[in-house]
Formats: C-alpha cells, structure tokens, sequence
C-alpha cells in the first residue's frame, strides 16, 4: 500500500505556475519530516524543498522565492506551489517523508517546463 501519493503535474509553459500535492497517513504528517526532490533526465535527484512538522521550511537555492512548500497536518496533505517555472525545472518530482532509519517516497509525477 503507497505510503504517499502524490497529485499534479503536467505540462507548463516558462513563467507559468504549477502545484503538486503529496497525500499521506496520519503517523507520517505526525511526526515525519517532508521533502520535494526531483530528477530530471541524466541528473542525480536532488532536493528541492523541505519542511519539518512544526512547519520549518527550507529551499535549494535554485528554487528559492519560486516555490513554496506547505503541509497542513490535520488534512495529511503537502503541497508545493511552483511559480515562474523554468525549462531547466523539467523533471520528474517526489515527495518525501523521512524519520530515523525511517522513509518513503511517492511515485513521482512528471513536471515538463516548455513552450
């Protein structure tokens, strides 16, 4: 059974915005810290947003004053907005729960900045 699944994603144009939501249970928005990471074609993934359960924020400079990570516990949902897109944020995108040795990650929608 997915642990996180993961909504949005598509097709955008440059400067065009875009929002991706991450579902999951209750245990993991409890206590879990969240994360957005994405992998474009022939790159390593790398991470783009995080947020602890207090609601604690943090950016890959790449994407700082662009994206905006959220979670709201009570509904268990994450969400990233992402304004102003560039072609070079064409990747694939997933959300992330970390604790401990603990992890799980959604499956990963694809996001294709492009005119």
């Amino acid at each position: 059974q997915a642990q996180l699944v993961e909504s949005g994603g598509g097709l955008v144009q440059p400067g065009g915005s875009l929002r991706l939501s991450c579902a999951g249970s209750r245990t993991i928005f409890r206590t879990y810290e969240m994360h957005w990471y994405r992998q474009a074609p022939g790159k390593q993934r790398e991470l783009v947003a995080g947020i602890l359960s207090g609601g604690v924020t943090n950016y890959a400079d790449s994407v700082k004053g662009r994206f905006t990570i959220e979670r709201d516990n009570a509904k268990t949902l994450m969400t990233v907005e992402m304004k102003n897109l560039k072609s070079e944020y064409t990747a694939v995108y997933y959300c992330h729960a970390a604790r401990d040795d603990d992890d799980y990650w959604g499956q990963g929608p694809q996001v294709t900045v492009s005119s």
